[in-house]
């Protein structure tokens, strides 16, 4: 009897794990069904994208910095070249610089997740899930970016990209003077970076500035003159994505999300900003789009509303998603060693092929080596940040009539 196939339908292929020479199989051939599927989408959507050359934005949200995360495969990630810029919290980069403290060489510890919090605080040992640390590294941590706060280079209004740039400085210092591994911030600095957080007010960074605001406003201090400009680090991350959809060669962008919230959010947000609200022709959104989180779809909140939620928003390419996002239910804690490490061997491999064959003879028969071989100084977009800024200015010129028509609103009196 003859076997009818449906165009659409796709055969199920798997492979023994046995049979499996490296982790990319793993990942492709042994991860055929329900929750594993997902993951095997992510992945391969991850893979696309890389081979493909795209710039990649990442969003993490969750005490990655406390918990060493980002020393075991963010940091790895970063030094590839393919991340454009990062978006998270404040509270990452204040916890960024504990291990760098004087006196407080590798502070943090495991505790268990159901023990004696009453026991701990009386201890003053402060508790993050599993991680802990004594509640000096907090007060000695404030005590540093006060210090660091008051230096003639803070005192007048930047970006806040321009701050953690300067704060990655600072602390690429702490860490050289002490001896201890190089952190999330000190990497970004070195590496040209951007450091985007979208709620800077709610983190133990500006509360520490708030401080020093709060003496000189009480005449305690002659003066305090550091500023956050809000409006220039917004529009600086639309320069990014502008850039990323004009200007660099491959003409699109992708986004790893890690965990949702207000990083999340301020990672989408460059799209319907140059569209919805600056009116420039043309503008797209994500063409690729992943992301892992914990939260159900279910309870409405963006930290887990799956992509093609943000296609309406015109925050993703309608045109791409349904091929190129996917969102994981997940930890991203429990994954995201595996898929790096998956990915920075699919470089490793494309690495030796190039050098048994020539890079020319390799990208002609194997085109996603070019964009796994990109340049591992990365995009660099610090540094270009003025230039950038500027290139979108004079798109907003361009855009006057549009602009000015939206201007006014029959307000009710």
């Amino acid at each position: 009897m003859t076997q009818h196939h449906h165009p659409d339908k796709r055969t199920v292929l798997t492979k023994r794990v046995d049979e499996c020479d490296s982790l990319h199989e793993v990942f492709i051939n042994c991860l055929p069904a329900f929750g594993g599927a997902f993951l095997r989408r992510v992945y391969s959507i991850l893979d696309t994208a890389i081979g493909m050359g795209c710039p990649i934005t990442v969003a993490i949200a969750g005490p990655i910095t406390v918990s060493g995360q980002h020393q075991t495969w963010l940091l790895p990630l970063l030094e590839t070249g393919w991340v454009a810029y990062l978006s998270t919290t404040d509270a990452v980069c204040y916890h960024d610089g504990h291990r760098s403290l004087d006196g407080h060489k590798n502070p943090v510890h495991e505790v268990p997740i159901f023990g004696d919090d009453g026991a701990l605080r009386d201890e003053r040992t402060i508790r993050v899930t599993d991680m802990a640390f004594d509640e000096d590294v907090l007060l000695d941590q404030d005590r540093f970016l006060t210090a660091m706060l008051q230096l003639p280079e803070f005192q007048h209004k930047m970006t806040g990209t321009e701050m953690r740039n300067l704060l990655g400085k600072f602390y690429s210092k702490q860490e050289k003077a002490n001896g201890v591994e190089e952190g999330l911030l000190a990497a970004c600095n070195r590496l040209a970076v951007p450091v985007f957080v979208g709620a800077p007010g709610d983190g133990s960074v500006f509360l520490n500035s708030m401080k020093l605001w709060a003496m000189k406003k009480a005449g305690l201090i002659d003066d305090y003159s550091f500023d956050l400009d809000l409006h220039a680090e917004v529009f600086e991350a639309c320069a990014y994505h502008y850039w990323g959809l004009f200007k660099n060669p491959v003409g699109a962008l992708a986004t790893l999300v890690l965990g949702g919230g207000v990083p999340k959010n301020f990672n989408l947000q460059p799209e319907p900003a140059l569209g919805q609200i600056l009116g420039l022709p043309n503008v797209r959104g994500y063409n690729f789009d992943v992301q892992i989180v914990t939260a159900p779809v279910t309870d409405g909140s963006l930290s887990s509303c799956f992509p093609a939620e943000a296609v309406t928003w015109g925050k993703v390419d309608k045109d791409t998603y349904t091929e190129a996002t996917e969102s994981l239910q997940s930890d991203y804690s429990l994954l995201m060693p595996f898929i790096i490490k998956a990915l920075l061997d699919n470089r490793a491999y494309y690495q030796k092929k190039a050098e048994e064959v020539g890079e020319e003879h390799l990208f002609e028969h194997n085109p996603k080596a070019r964009g796994y071989l990109r340049p591992r100084t990365g995009y660099r977009l610090y540094e270009k940040r003025e230039e950038l800024v500027q290139t979108l200015t004079e798109a907003v010129q361009l855009n006057r009539d549009w602009l000015m028509e939206g201007l006014t609103y029959p307000l009710a009196r």
